[in-house]
């Protein structure tokens, strides 16, 4: 078998291990499908109301499914740094397989994660009246594209976890870099409302990006009244997504690799 086949086969296994190993740990698989369910009950019923009724309801989603997976980032570096941790990546290493299938086992199985999350998002927006007014194929490519950009943070959270190597820290330096990101975006208000420089941050925001090429996808505008900006990242937000989901991935990739060739060095 050849090399890449290989680690293809070896990091699916892997992935499965990964996803068994959860049955232990259903705290966690809990907090990574309330978290979004929590958000959206929230921000539809709590802000909703002030900020565009129904309209902005189904506006909210498209951010709601950016920042989900953005989230989940959080969950690749705790389950990286348990498994360096426990010594786990150690008992790996005496096997035959390639190193790099331990980081893609990881990535693949936390991508199932996520997929698994937007399933109920979307199932909770259908119950507040989100509704998609696109295409099957634009409803399917708007899947993919929220699913490319939650494998790309998978690698994100998987760097953070190598360099972090503890529980602790993963879960103080997963989660303190995922609020700005988030927040300082178009997924939950227009970037019009922000002030200057602030909005030009959020208007090249990779978050921004996915959030305004699935609701574009999707069929679902922006509140009435609301001015969404013409910022080349706003007017080709699909192509700008997909370059970001890209360029994200092949940034943290190599990172990682570097990172876990260091740290079980010996």
């Amino acid at each position: 078998m050849s090399g890449p086949a290989r680690t293809l086969r070896d990091a699916g296994i892997l992935a499965g291990r990964n996803l068994l190993n959860l049955r232990r740990t259903p705290g966690s698989v809990i907090a990574a499908l309330v978290q979004p369910v929590m958000f959206v009950l929230l921000l539809a019923y709590v802000f909703g109301g002030s900020l565009g009724g129904a309209g902005y309801r189904t506006f909210l989603m498209g951010g709601i499914f950016a920042q989900a997976v953005t989230f989940n980032a959080a969950f690749t570096a705790l389950g990286l740094a348990a498994d360096l941790d426990k010594g786990i990546v150690d008992r790996f290493r005496s096997l035959p397989m390639p190193r790099t299938a331990v980081l893609l086992g990881r990535t693949l199985s936390d991508l199932l994660m996520s997929a698994v999350t937007l399933t109920v998002t979307s199932l909770c927006g259908l119950l507040v009246g989100w509704r998609t007014a696109g295409s099957l194929p634009e409803a399917v490519l708007a899947y993919l594209v929220v699913l490319l950009f939650a494998f790309a943070m998978s690698w994100v959270g998987a760097t953070i976890g190598l360099a972090a190597r503890s529980v602790e820290v993963a879960q103080s330096a997963g989660l303190v870099w995922l609020f700005p990101v988030t927040f300082v975006s178009s997924a939950f208000v227009s970037t019009a409302t922000m002030p200057g420089p602030l909005r030009t941050v959020a208007e090249w925001n990779p978050v921004s990006a996915t959030a305004t090429a699935i609701r574009g996808l999707f069929g679902n505008p922006p509140p009435p009244g609301t001015d969404p900006g013409h910022a080349w990242p706003v007017v080709h937000a699909l192509p700008y997504a997909v370059a970001c989901a890209a360029a994200i991935t092949a940034l943290f990739m190599g990172l990682a690799a570097a990172r876990f060739r260091r740290v079980t060095r010996g």
